[in-house]
């Protein structure tokens, strides 16, 4: 039996975890799960899974799961804080753990995991992004294996050669292509987007995500983000990795070999598709998915992206290009730009333009040790505020 902690549990990519390893009851236990806020979800999948320990990011919410579990008389032992959450990381009871706590917030957990020599199942690409050196060099000396799940990176795991290492350029391989969607907007004009509301941007075509990485699938800065995040998994320079806009959302991404032969991974847009995979590496387990005919699929489209109407790709690689506190400040500005959006205080239009203006202001150099990155992090964030108080809110009037 092996043991898993899930960090991030009620978010998407930690429920359709628990539903690959409920369908493998006798080789998998679930023996931790950690979540940001949402007690009431958390309790109901404490009282299916039965996990060892729960833990709240919040201490209010961990009073509340402990409630909860208390008067349904279940066993599952509550904790609360973020250095909880990284108790959980290293346990040894755990020897896998689904970092699937989005944003910054997953940071120092990831990282623990990674120091800890667990098998690491990797959802939160803010902390490749922020920390990418950091992560690897955690890697490399607590003998972990790191398994990406994004979809796009997983694919590109598939497809790399045997013996592949965690931040090393593969051999042989020329070009790393990442598929888009597109998103919500992908035939909207630019004029139309400006004005798009929270709701229209989180309704994604093909793939069903929490509201912030929906937004960014929207501007097309969760396809910078992923850029960013294989140059530093698959140790490649920006120029080699290259967007490509495939609304079908089938072929989740390619690798080019300097042979000219192209590797591409494709599968129905099922998230539990890459976290079986990473389970079972090197081997394979059922996961529930449909499984994909191509007769009925139809044609698959392959197109350039439009940066004109999406410039959240261009600032996302100028940060790949500088690398170190770009990175953390770009992200850093995403998530402050963002949340503004959906809180309803900035236009989706104006989201690029916040983190335009933060990006000129960002330091250069590398970010040498965890307090440099959560400097480099905190110091974006105060700009981005800045920016957007100097603006009025940009929006308020047109979206309240």
């Amino acid at each position: 039996m092996i043991g898993v902690a899930i960090l991030g549990a009620t978010g998407s990519v930690g429920r359709n975890t628990l539903d690959v390893l409920e369908r493998h009851p006798d080789a998998y236990r679930v023996v931790s799960l950690a979540a940001r806020s949402d007690a009431r979800r958390l309790a109901e999948l404490c009282l299916r899974h039965r996990p060892d320990i729960a833990v709240m990011e919040q201490a209010e919410a961990a009073a509340e799961l402990e409630r909860r579990l208390r008067d349904a008389g279940a066993a599952t032992r509550v904790a609360a804080g973020a250095a909880a959450i990284e108790a959980l990381a290293r346990d040894p009871s755990a020897g896998v753990v689904m970092a699937a706590i989005s944003g910054a917030a997953g940071l120092r957990s990831t990282l623990a995991a990674a120091g800890a020599g667990k098998r690491l199942l990797l959802a939160n690409k803010e902390s490749v992004v922020m920390a990418g050196d950091l992560l690897l060099a955690a890697v490399r000396s607590g003998g972990a294996t790191l398994i990406p799940i994004d979809s796009e990176h997983n694919a590109i795991f598939q497809c790399l050669p045997a013996g592949a290492r965690a931040g090393e350029r593969p051999a042989g391989v020329r070009r790393l292509l990442l598929t888009a969607s597109g998103g919500p907007f992908l035939g909207w004009t630019a004029a139309a987007m400006a004005r798009a509301s929270p709701e229209q941007a989180c309704a994604h075509p093909r793939w069903s995500m929490g509201r912030k990485i929906s937004v960014d699938s929207a501007t097309l800065m969760n396809k910078g983000l992923e850029l960013i995040e294989a140059t530093v998994l698959f140790g490649m320079e920006p120029r080699d990795v290259s967007v490509v806009v495939h609304p079908q959302s089938i072929v989740h991404s390619l690798v080019e070999y300097v042979d000219g032969s192209t590797l591409a991974q494709l599968g129905s847009p099922d998230m539990r598709t890459p976290i079986a995979q990473s389970l079972a590496w090197p081997g394979r387990i059922a996961a529930g998915v449909e499984f994909l005919d191509l007769a009925r699929a139809g044609p698959l489209e392959f197109a350039a992206p439009d940066r004109a109407r999406f410039p959240c790709l261009g600032l996302a690689e100028a940060a790949a290009r500088s690398g170190g506190a770009a990175c953390a400040w770009l992200n850093a500005a995403d998530e402050v730009a963002v949340q503004a959006f959906l809180d309803k205080q900035l236009n989706f239009g104006d989201i690029p333009g916040v983190i335009e203006r933060v990006m000129n202001d960002a330091p250069g150099g590398a970010l040498k040790d965890l307090d440099a990155v959560l400097a480099a992090d905190a110091g974006a964030r105060e700009r981005a505020r800045a920016v957007l108080a100097a603006s009025g809110g940009l929006a308020r009037s047109s979206l309240a």
